[in-house]
């Protein structure tokens, strides 16, 4: 029943720290290495790097929302919008 998900090597899911500049500064986020590929994807679609494409995002949901708990969870859900939308027969989140 889980072999798709059970199946998924390691290095998919090996947690990865990188150093993120934000508004000047620099900042660790750390992902799995899967969320990792999915945000170069976006970052790509949107025709900008990953760091041009996580502080937009940043700025963005900080004037949307006037803060941000935690960035890292912020990022994977921002992945799982992202394969919804592209695979649009993904049953929604509520």
């Amino acid at each position: 029943m889980c072999e798709i998900y059970s199946s998924t090597p390691p290095s998919r899911y090996e947690a990865v720290t990188r150093s993120v500049r934000l508004y000047g500064g620099v900042t660790s986020v750390r992902l799995e290495r899967g969320f990792w590929d999915i945000l170069e994807e976006i970052a790509a679609s949107e025709g900008v790097s990953l760091a041009k494409f996580l502080e937009n995002l940043h700025e963005e949901a900080m004037n949307h929302h006037g803060e941000i708990s935690n960035f890292a969870s912020l990022l994977r859900v921002v992945c799982t919008t992202y394969l919804r939308k592209v695979a649009p027969g993904l049953k929604q989140a509520v």
